[in-house]
Order: C-alpha cells, then sequence, then structure tokens
C-alpha cells in the first residue's frame, strides 16, 4: 500500500478580506486550534473569537507594513464598489501588494474567486476542466488575479452565495422585483455562505490540492424552479416571466472534484438552505 502524504499543519494563518466569507473562514480556522490573524481596513473591537484583528488596506501598501509571517493565507477581500477599476485595485494589485509585505511566502495561498471567470454553457455542465470565458470585468479580472498564484496557490470558485444577511431574494420575491426565465433552462448555482466557508478551510488543510475547485452545491437548479419553490416558502406570488440575470450565463456548476477531496456541504440543496433560513 502506497503511503500518503499527511495534510499539512498550519499554525499561523492571515485571512485577508475578513468580511462575511472571511470572517466565516477565520473564525473555523481558529476552533479548529490555528492561530489566525484577519486583515480589513477598518478596526474592529476583539469579538472573543480567538482571531488576531490586524488593520491594513490592500489597495495601499503603506498599510501593509509590519505584517506577521504566516503559514498559509485565505485571500479573501469584497470590493466596495461594482466597478472595473475597484476589482482591479483590490483583486490583481492587492495581491501583489500583500505578498511582496509579507515577511516570507505562504507555504499555501487559497485564493477566493467566482465562478463568474465562466461563460454560456446553456444547459450544460462546467467544471475545473472548463475553459474560461467570462462574459464580464468581475470574471476577467478575478482570472487575471489568478494567474498570479504560484504554483502552491489554489483558486476556489465560488457560486452564488446566499445565507445569514444575503436574503435579498426574500424582499424582492415579496415586493415582485424578481422575473424569472420560465422553462428555458436558466440554471441558478448556488453555495451557503457556511458551505463556502467550509470549503475554503477545507482545501487549504488539503495534503495535495487541486490548483482550482468550483464552490457549489450538489443540486443546480432551474432558476424558475429555485425561485418557484422559495416564493410558496414565503408566502409570496410566484415570480413573472422575465429576463436571465444579465452577465451571468446558464451552466450547471459540477462539485465532483471538491466532493472527492472528502468535502460535504451541509445545505446540498439551495431549496433546504433557504428554507432553514425562515423564522
Amino acid at each position: 500500500m502506497l503511503a500518503t502524504s499527511p495534510p499539512p499543519r498550519y499554525h499561523t494563518i492571515l485571512v485577508a478580506g475578513a468580511g462575511d466569507v472571511g470572517l466565516r473562514t477565520a473564525r473555523l480556522l481558529a476552533g479548529r486550534g490555528h492561530r489566525v490573524h484577519a486583515l480589513r481596513r477598518s478596526d474592529v473591537a476583539d469579538a472573543g473569537d480567538g482571531l488576531r484583528r490586524v488593520r491594513g488596506d490592500l489597495t495601499r501598501p503603506d498599510t501593509l507594513r509590519g505584517l506577521p509571517a504566516v503559514d498559509a493565507l485565505v485571500f479573501a477581500p469584497a470590493p466596495d464598489r461594482r466597478e472595473e477599476a475597484a476589482y482591479r485595485a483590490l483583486f490583481v494589485d492587492g495581491l501583489r501588494h500583500l505578498v511582496a509585505a509579507l515577511p516570507e511566502p505562504p507555504k499555501r495561498t487559497v485564493f477566493v474567486s467566482s465562478s463568474a471567470v465562466y461563460g454560456e454553457h446553456g444547459d450544460g455542465w462546467v467544471d475545473e476542466r472548463t475553459p474560461t470565458d467570462p462574459p464580464g470585468f468581475n470574471g476577467r479580472v478575478l482570472r487575471e488575479a489568478e494567474s498570479l498564484l504560484g504554483p502552491d496557490g489554489v483558486a476556489v470558485r465560488l457560486a452564488g452565495l446566499y445565507g445569514p444577511g444575503r436574503t435579498q431574494l426574500f424582499d424582492r420575491l415579496r415586493e415582485g422585483k424578481a422575473g424569472v426565465p420560465r422553462g428555458k433552462r436558466v440554471y441558478a448555482n448556488r453555495i451557503h455562505v457556511d458551505d463556502a466557508a467550509a470549503a475554503l478551510a477545507h482545501v487549504l488543510t488539503l495534503a495535495s490540492p487541486a490548483p482550482v475547485y468550483v464552490g457549489v452545491d450538489d443540486t443546480p437548479l432551474p432558476i424558475d424552479v429555485l425561485y418557484d419553490h422559495v416564493a410558496r416558502l414565503l408566502g409570496a406570488p410566484l415570480p413573472p416571466d422575465g429576463p436571465a440575470p444579465a452577465g451571468v450565463g446558464s451552466k450547471r456548476l459540477s462539485n465532483a472534484l471538491l466532493r472527492a477531496s472528502g468535502f460535504r456541504c451541509r445545505w446540498p440543496d439551495a431549496r433546504e438552505g433557504y428554507a432553514a433560513l425562515l423564522p
């Protein structure tokens, strides 16, 4: 029997971009006994969660002086404006600034990317081997940032996030503002934010990860099927026929590679995940 490599043990981890996904990932890693530094632009009071707060702006190299030496990096910033310049400053230039500011290169970097790097595939399946063809600037910038990762870098291309604090769909359905392309096999791909954080922590500690993973749940759904289900849960009217979401492209994302690595979603079907968010 061939010996397998033990999973790496990172004593010190930096999560750069301690927003919603980053903070959930940081707390999960800290709960597993890692020493975790959480970097964000603004000061945050100690929440008693075991994290070491670090203040710094990824777009301003002068604010990144004195960063701690770390074994591993989770790069999970969130832009505050949906503009190409803001994305480039944060994901491309920000990644360069951060790596240059660290006392030594991390042994592993997990980059939080997006399924926006893929284009239109109808109802076809998409996985890590599918060529990228981003239809929007966000996907193009993220793909460029992925190319900056070295041999120890892993990109996790997350699907659409939902979960606590991410229930805008509820409001749109209640207000009748969520049209869907009915019967046209336009797919919604989702992952619960807690599953996204768990996937990032999982990939970080794999012995021999792939360079790319698609971060999505087990059940891609036609968008009208998902929205109708959530509307019924809310007691809201079913959404009317309307155009597909702009700049996304239809596809069915596969998490087969992530599952093969041993990961399992707590919420494998978004219909169950959305139901659990209701009071």
